[in-house]
């Protein structure tokens, strides 16, 4: 298998656990109850596989040959796809928070909850696809 294989299959664990998340956030914004337990382990999830196993891979490793192969690390492609991950540490550790505040019975949290998540559901869709579609596919060129 091919190192952009893998890193492909595991944008759909990634995307799974994403549309878990939307359906949750669609609950909680429809007034069902979602446990905030729920929000605080897709953060552990995301923490953990997302951004500490798969994009330590992208980073140290694909980003790093993309590099190598002529593409600057500032600005497009490859500036562009690190911001992204930074953004989506931004966007879990505020999910985190808000998850962590409803579950002390902070009320107002609720917003913050939905807001952070549909935030990050929008990076991740947006950057799945991407890689998916375009980065991924040019390193098997």
């Amino acid at each position: 298998m091919k190192a952009t294989a893998a890193l492909t299959e595991e944008h759909h664990v990634i995307e799974q656990v994403r549309n878990t998340m939307e359906l949750a956030v669609n609950q909680l914004e429809s007034g069902e109850p979602v446990s905030p337990e729920f929000f605080i382990s897709a953060t552990d999830f995301m923490r953990g596989f997302a951004d500490g196993c798969h994009h330590q891979k992208e980073e140290g490793v694909l980003f790093k040959h993309m590099g190598e192969q002529g593409m600057g690390m500032q600005g497009c492609p490859l500036g562009v796809m690190l911001a992204e991950h930074e953004a989506g540490r931004q966007y879990t550790r505020a999910l985190l928070s808000a998850a962590e505040a409803l579950k002390a019975g902070d009320a107002s949290a609720n917003r913050k909850v939905i807001m952070s998540s549909r935030s990050y559901i929008a990076l991740l869709r947006c950057t799945s696809t991407k890689r998916i579609t375009s980065s991924f596919p040019w390193q098997t060129r």
